[in-house]
């Protein structure tokens, strides 16, 4: 391939590619991703004998290496010598987007801060793959990856995000979603809706929009229910400041959101002495994602 980086003198001539490849269906491969694979010189793989199958379904033939979490930083030294040589190399993980819960970052950090070139190339997503079929209604979302997978530290990690105005998106191990699941119910309580994504794109997949207390039933009732990749998508918490506003208050915010973007409808309750700014503007954000009932 003949991309280089825009360099007087570079060091790096040769382009890294960040490849997404599929999260389980193998025509869900773009045609741009396959075009990059059977043209670079060299594919990076988090584990080749699972990417294996998927070269050979489009005819890649270039030479493969394996680049995991253990061994990242000593293949990393090794990428960027071919980098230096001119070569073109493409990134994959086992499925989806490389670098994001997956290995990779270390990799393009260590190519970015000598000067290389890096190039996406976008696909499947188990992240937004699920919010599109979840049907939840805020516009705003947050990608946490895995949550710890000890127990106080998982506890501390969802009692700080609690509150928090959007929806939260998690992947999950199998071997941990039921005890996953029931931290959320524990800490998080039995009424808030979670919608889990299950072998998405698979054979198996499964997309069921639960409250956290049916959720721990769901896959405690079946132990297929505890097989696969799983991704969680929840709704957004709410601010125990928001229970404070009054009757009055809420009825003038909702009469200002009538005419006036959420900041300017907060400003003037604030101005007026309507109350709280953090108080008010969470429950400006959750009027909005309620299409606004009139007053």
């Amino acid at each position: 391939m003949s991309s280089h980086v825009d360099h007087d003198s570079p060091v790096l001539t040769g382009t890294l590619f960040v490849v997404a490849t599929p999260i389980g269906h193998l025509d869900d491969m773009t045609a741009r991703a396959v075009t990059v694979l059977q043209q670079v010189d060299l594919i990076a793989a988090e584990d080749t004998r699972t990417s294996r199958p998927l070269l050979d379904r489009y005819g890649i033939m270039a030479p493969t290496l394996s680049l995991h979490q253990h061994n990242e930083r000593k293949q990393a030294l090794l990428l960027v010598e071919k980098l230096q040589a001119g070569l073109d190399i493409a990134l994959i993980s086992d499925a989806g987007t490389p670098a994001v819960s997956d290995p990779g970052a270390r990799l393009v950090d260590e190519i970015l801060r000598q000067g290389g070139k890096v190039v996406p190339i976008p696909g499947p997503s188990a992240v937004t793959a699920l919010l599109s079929v979840a049907g939840l209604s805020c516009p705003r979302f947050c990608f946490y990856g895995f949550l710890s997978a000890k127990n106080g530290e998982r506890q501390k990690e969802l009692r700080a995000l609690r509150h928090e105005p959007f929806a939260l998106v998690f992947y999950e191990a199998p071997h941990r979603i039921q005890a996953t699941l029931e931290a959320l119910l524990q800490e998080w309580g039995g009424e808030r809706r979670v919608v889990i994504g299950r072998e998405l794109t698979k054979r198996f997949e499964t997309v069921v929009r639960l409250t956290l207390a049916e959720a721990v039933q769901w896959v405690t009732a079946d132990a297929n229910h505890q097989r696969g990749e799983f991704v969680l998508a929840l709704d957004p918490g709410s601010s125990p400041d928001v229970e404070a506003l009054n009757d009055d208050q809420d009825r003038w915010l909702r009469a200002l959101l009538q005419r006036l973007p959420v900041k300017e409808a907060v400003q003037v309750m604030v101005e007026a002495g309507g109350g709280a700014r953090n108080a008010l503007y969470e429950r400006a954000l959750q009027l909005r994602n309620e299409n606004l009932p009139s007053p």
